[in-house]
């Protein structure tokens, strides 16, 4: 409790100067290095983001999805594990960090497959899987809790997050506008992770409460992977209408 915090700040800030040799070493698309070397005004910048309003909110709820996933199996687990389904908080927390040690494998394995299979084709799949299965496995998780059933049930849905979000970060910075990109693409996210995301453990527990049902948080994760369901399938047939 002292100082032993400090230990995973450290091993954080070890990743900085590979991430400054990765920046520095990355080249510019083509679309960026065919545009003219001009920068829009404030102005200009509101005026593109206002016409492309309706991509920016279906981004929004495409990032949904990862966003309600990635606090429901890290932020949320402990504390459903140890108020919820009464284990310990040790049993809790390693769960946690096995969690995280899956989304660290399984992220780029979902970039990857969406490069060779499509992006909109594996995101589609991974949240179909999610909206079927989350509650189902989630009932079964609360009829008898364990730290193995509980272990499985978010290395599951880690899985399920991690090719969705590996296919999802690129594919909404691919449907922004090049010349409000960065703009679009925070603003979708930012948004999202505000309402989906930080939300999602007071939702959680809320819901929870309010029926008496431990499973509820599977309900909250399903009305996400809605969201993200439709307006991805709607992207994809919109740039498909455009090619």
């Amino acid at each position: 409790d002292a100082w032993g915090w400090r230990i995973p700040m450290l091993v954080g800030c070890m990743i900085v100067p590979f991430l400054v040799m990765l920046r520095r070493s990355l080249t510019e698309t083509e679309e960026f290095l065919s545009r003219e070397a001009h920068r829009p005004s404030i102005r200009q910048i509101y005026a593109i983001m206002g016409q492309n309003w309706k991509v920016v909110a279906l981004g929004l709820l495409m990032v949904s999805f990862s966003n309600t996933a990635f606090y429901l199996i890290t932020a949320y687990t402990p504390t459903f594990g140890k108020q919820i389904l009464k284990l310990s908080a040790s049993d809790s927390l390693l769960v946690t960090l096995c969690v995280g040690i899956s989304n660290l494998i399984f992220v780029p394995f979902g970039g990857y497959l969406s490069d060779r299979l499509g992006r909109p084709k594996v995101m589609l799949t991974a949240v179909a899987i999610g909206l079927l299965s989350a509650y189902p496995v989630m009932a079964w998780l609360t009829v008898e809790p364990s730290f193995y059933k509980l272990l499985a049930l978010e290395l599951w849905l880690s899985v399920i997050y991690a090719h969705y979000n590996g296919a999802m970060i690129v594919y909404v910075t691919e449907i922004m506008p090049v010349e409000v990109r960065t703009m679009g693409f925070s603003l979708a996210y930012a948004f999202s992770q505000a309402i989906f995301g930080g939300f999602t453990p007071s939702i959680c527990t809320w819901l929870v409460h309010e029926t008496g049902n431990k499973a509820m948080p599977a309900v909250w994760l399903s009305v996400a992977a809605t969201f993200a369901l439709i307006s991805t399938a709607a992207v994809a047939r919109l740039r498909r209408a455009k090619a």
